[in-house]
Protein backbone atom coordinates (compact mmCIF):
# COMPACT_ATOMS: atom_id res chain seq x y z
CA UNK A 1 0.00 0.00 0.00
CA UNK A 2 2.74 2.45 0.95
CA UNK A 3 4.61 1.63 -2.25
CA UNK A 4 1.49 2.36 -4.32
CA UNK A 5 0.95 5.66 -2.51
CA UNK A 6 4.60 6.53 -3.00
CA UNK A 7 4.30 5.73 -6.71
CA UNK A 8 1.27 8.03 -6.95
CA UNK A 9 3.22 10.87 -5.31
CA UNK A 10 6.30 10.25 -7.46
CA UNK A 11 4.24 10.23 -10.65
CA UNK A 12 2.42 13.42 -9.62
CA UNK A 13 5.68 15.25 -8.82
CA UNK A 14 7.33 14.05 -12.03
CA UNK A 15 4.34 15.07 -14.15
CA UNK A 16 4.23 18.46 -12.45
CA UNK A 17 7.94 18.98 -13.00
CA UNK A 18 7.72 18.19 -16.71
CA UNK A 19 4.61 20.34 -17.03
CA UNK A 20 6.34 23.34 -15.46
CA UNK A 21 9.36 22.78 -17.68
CA UNK A 22 7.16 22.82 -20.77
CA UNK A 23 5.48 26.04 -19.63
CA UNK A 24 8.85 27.74 -19.08
CA UNK A 25 9.90 26.73 -22.58
CA UNK A 26 6.86 28.44 -24.13
CA UNK A 27 8.13 31.22 -26.40
CA UNK A 28 6.51 34.65 -26.03
CA UNK A 29 5.30 36.42 -29.13
CA UNK A 30 4.43 40.03 -29.79
CA UNK A 31 0.68 40.43 -29.50
CA UNK A 32 0.61 43.99 -30.83
CA UNK A 33 -1.36 44.47 -34.04
CA UNK A 34 0.87 46.82 -36.00
CA UNK A 35 -1.88 47.59 -38.53
CA UNK A 36 -4.02 48.63 -35.61
CA UNK A 37 -1.44 51.20 -34.52
CA UNK A 38 -1.84 52.90 -37.89
CA UNK A 39 -5.62 52.57 -38.27
CA UNK A 40 -6.85 53.11 -34.72
CA UNK A 41 -8.29 51.05 -31.92
CA UNK A 42 -10.67 48.22 -32.71
CA UNK A 43 -12.59 45.88 -30.45
CA UNK A 44 -11.01 42.72 -29.10
CA UNK A 45 -7.39 43.86 -29.56
CA UNK A 46 -4.83 42.79 -26.93
CA UNK A 47 -1.59 44.74 -26.42
CA UNK A 48 1.67 43.47 -24.96
CA UNK A 49 3.33 40.09 -25.10
CA UNK A 50 1.62 36.77 -24.60
CA UNK A 51 2.56 33.11 -24.70
CA UNK A 52 1.98 31.00 -27.73
CA UNK A 53 -0.79 28.46 -27.17
CA UNK A 54 0.49 25.08 -26.11
CA UNK A 55 -0.47 22.02 -28.14
CA UNK A 56 -3.49 20.25 -26.70
CA UNK A 57 -1.71 16.87 -26.64
CA UNK A 58 1.23 18.16 -24.58
CA UNK A 59 -0.19 16.89 -21.28
CA UNK A 60 -0.89 13.47 -22.77
CA UNK A 61 2.66 13.25 -24.11
CA UNK A 62 4.13 14.20 -20.73
CA UNK A 63 2.04 11.54 -19.00
CA UNK A 64 2.92 8.97 -21.64
CA UNK A 65 6.60 9.65 -20.95
CA UNK A 66 6.25 9.36 -17.17
CA UNK A 67 4.40 6.03 -17.30
CA UNK A 68 7.15 3.87 -18.92
CA UNK A 69 9.82 5.32 -16.62
CA UNK A 70 7.89 4.46 -13.45
CA UNK A 71 6.85 1.10 -14.89
CA UNK A 72 10.45 0.21 -15.70
CA UNK A 73 11.47 1.10 -12.14
CA UNK A 74 9.09 -1.53 -10.77
CA UNK A 75 10.15 -4.07 -13.40
CA UNK A 76 13.85 -3.51 -12.69
CA UNK A 77 13.40 -4.09 -8.95
CA UNK A 78 11.36 -7.23 -9.58
CA UNK A 79 13.78 -8.56 -12.21
CA UNK A 80 16.79 -8.16 -9.94
CA UNK A 81 15.10 -10.02 -7.07
CA UNK A 82 13.90 -12.95 -9.17
CA UNK A 83 17.32 -13.06 -10.88
CA UNK A 84 19.12 -13.32 -7.55
CA UNK A 85 16.73 -16.06 -6.43
CA UNK A 86 17.38 -18.00 -9.64
CA UNK A 87 21.15 -17.55 -9.49
CA UNK A 88 21.37 -18.58 -5.85
CA UNK A 89 19.28 -21.72 -6.38
CA UNK A 90 21.26 -24.96 -6.52
CA UNK A 91 18.48 -27.55 -6.93
CA UNK A 92 16.89 -28.36 -10.29
CA UNK A 93 13.47 -28.65 -8.64
CA UNK A 94 13.76 -24.98 -7.64
CA UNK A 95 15.34 -23.71 -10.84
CA UNK A 96 12.77 -25.15 -13.29
CA UNK A 97 9.68 -23.37 -11.89
CA UNK A 98 11.69 -20.17 -11.47
CA UNK A 99 12.74 -20.24 -15.13
CA UNK A 100 9.11 -20.79 -16.19
CA UNK A 101 7.89 -17.96 -13.97
CA UNK A 102 10.71 -15.69 -15.12
CA UNK A 103 9.90 -16.34 -18.78
CA UNK A 104 6.24 -15.40 -18.33
CA UNK A 105 7.09 -12.38 -16.18
CA UNK A 106 9.62 -10.98 -18.61
CA UNK A 107 7.46 -11.62 -21.68
CA UNK A 108 4.36 -9.85 -20.44
CA UNK A 109 6.25 -7.10 -18.62
CA UNK A 110 8.28 -6.49 -21.77
CA UNK A 111 5.10 -6.34 -23.87
CA UNK A 112 3.51 -3.78 -21.53
CA UNK A 113 6.70 -1.72 -21.31
CA UNK A 114 7.23 -1.77 -25.07
CA UNK A 115 3.69 -0.52 -25.68
CA UNK A 116 4.20 2.34 -23.21
CA UNK A 117 7.55 3.29 -24.76
CA UNK A 118 6.04 3.38 -28.24
CA UNK A 119 3.37 5.85 -27.06
CA UNK A 120 5.93 8.07 -25.31
CA UNK A 121 7.74 9.01 -28.55
CA UNK A 122 11.19 8.93 -26.94
CA UNK A 123 14.29 9.52 -29.01
CA UNK A 124 16.46 6.56 -29.99
CA UNK A 125 18.95 7.16 -27.17
CA UNK A 126 16.31 7.03 -24.45
CA UNK A 127 14.68 3.95 -26.00
CA UNK A 128 18.07 2.20 -26.20
CA UNK A 129 18.83 2.95 -22.55
CA UNK A 130 15.43 1.67 -21.37
CA UNK A 131 15.73 -1.49 -23.48
CA UNK A 132 19.26 -2.04 -22.17
CA UNK A 133 18.16 -1.73 -18.54
CA UNK A 134 15.25 -4.11 -19.10
CA UNK A 135 17.47 -6.65 -20.87
CA UNK A 136 20.37 -6.63 -18.41
CA UNK A 137 18.76 -6.42 -14.96
CA UNK A 138 17.69 -10.06 -14.78
CA UNK A 139 21.05 -11.45 -16.05
CA UNK A 140 22.79 -9.10 -13.60
CA UNK A 141 20.62 -10.45 -10.77
CA UNK A 142 21.40 -14.03 -11.84
CA UNK A 143 25.14 -13.24 -11.87
CA UNK A 144 24.91 -11.75 -8.38
CA UNK A 145 22.95 -14.77 -7.18
CA UNK A 146 25.56 -17.16 -8.57
CA UNK A 147 28.33 -15.14 -6.94
CA UNK A 148 26.76 -15.21 -3.49
CA UNK A 149 25.23 -18.69 -3.72
CA UNK A 150 27.82 -20.15 -1.31
CA UNK A 151 27.14 -17.62 1.43
CA UNK A 152 23.53 -16.70 0.65
CA UNK A 153 20.87 -18.32 2.81
CA UNK A 154 17.39 -17.64 1.43
CA UNK A 155 15.77 -18.69 4.71
CA UNK A 156 17.82 -16.38 6.93
CA UNK A 157 15.91 -13.52 8.64
CA UNK A 158 17.98 -10.84 6.91
CA UNK A 159 17.43 -12.32 3.46
CA UNK A 160 13.71 -12.70 4.08
CA UNK A 161 13.38 -9.10 5.27
CA UNK A 162 15.29 -7.71 2.27
CA UNK A 163 13.33 -9.84 -0.17
CA UNK A 164 10.07 -8.88 1.48
CA UNK A 165 10.81 -5.15 1.34
CA UNK A 166 11.95 -5.19 -2.30
CA UNK A 167 9.13 -7.49 -3.41
CA UNK A 168 6.52 -5.33 -1.68
CA UNK A 169 7.97 -2.17 -3.25
CA UNK A 170 7.94 -3.78 -6.68
CA UNK A 171 4.42 -5.16 -6.18
CA UNK A 172 3.09 -1.76 -5.12
CA UNK A 173 4.62 -0.01 -8.12
CA UNK A 174 3.45 -2.60 -10.64
CA UNK A 175 -0.05 -2.85 -9.13
CA UNK A 176 -0.50 0.92 -9.24
CA UNK A 177 0.81 1.19 -12.80
CA UNK A 178 -1.34 -1.71 -14.01
CA UNK A 179 -4.59 -0.47 -12.49
CA UNK A 180 -4.24 3.31 -12.74
CA UNK A 181 -2.11 3.97 -15.82
CA UNK A 182 -2.67 0.93 -18.04
CA UNK A 183 -5.99 -0.79 -17.39
CA UNK A 184 -7.99 2.30 -16.39
CA UNK A 185 -7.24 4.04 -19.69
CA UNK A 186 -8.51 1.03 -21.65
CA UNK A 187 -11.53 0.31 -19.45
CA UNK A 188 -12.68 3.95 -19.58
CA UNK A 189 -12.31 4.12 -23.35
CA UNK A 190 -15.53 5.12 -25.15
CA UNK A 191 -15.33 2.09 -27.41
CA UNK A 192 -15.12 -0.16 -24.37
CA UNK A 193 -17.93 1.60 -22.50
CA UNK A 194 -20.32 1.37 -25.44
CA UNK A 195 -19.86 -2.37 -26.03
CA UNK A 196 -21.02 -4.71 -23.25
CA UNK A 197 -19.51 -7.77 -24.93
CA UNK A 198 -16.14 -6.07 -25.11
CA UNK A 199 -16.40 -5.14 -21.43
CA UNK A 200 -17.21 -8.72 -20.42
CA UNK A 201 -14.36 -10.04 -22.55
CA UNK A 202 -11.89 -7.53 -21.07
CA UNK A 203 -12.97 -8.33 -17.50
CA UNK A 204 -12.62 -12.04 -18.18
CA UNK A 205 -9.14 -11.52 -19.67
CA UNK A 206 -8.00 -9.51 -16.62
CA UNK A 207 -9.27 -12.16 -14.19
CA UNK A 208 -7.67 -14.91 -16.28
CA UNK A 209 -4.35 -13.07 -16.31
CA UNK A 210 -4.49 -12.51 -12.55
CA UNK A 211 -5.23 -16.22 -12.02
CA UNK A 212 -2.25 -17.19 -14.19
CA UNK A 213 0.04 -14.91 -12.20
CA UNK A 214 -1.21 -16.48 -8.94
CA UNK A 215 -0.40 -19.90 -10.40
CA UNK A 216 3.11 -18.72 -11.28
CA UNK A 217 3.55 -17.38 -7.76
CA UNK A 218 2.72 -20.85 -6.43
CA UNK A 219 5.32 -22.34 -8.78
CA UNK A 220 7.95 -19.95 -7.40
CA UNK A 221 7.22 -21.10 -3.85
CA UNK A 222 7.99 -24.70 -4.79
Amino acid sequence: MMSSIGTLMMEAYATGYHRRTELRKAQPFDGVDHDHDQQGVHAGHVHGSSFAPEPTNSSDLIRNRIIPQVLELGIVIHSVIIGISLGASERASTIKPLVAALSFHQFFEGTALGGCISQAKFNYTAISIMVLFFSLTTPAGIAVGIGISKIYDQSSPTALIVQGLLNSASAGILTYMALVDLLAADFMNLKMLSNIRLQIGANFAVLLGASCMCFLAKLEEH
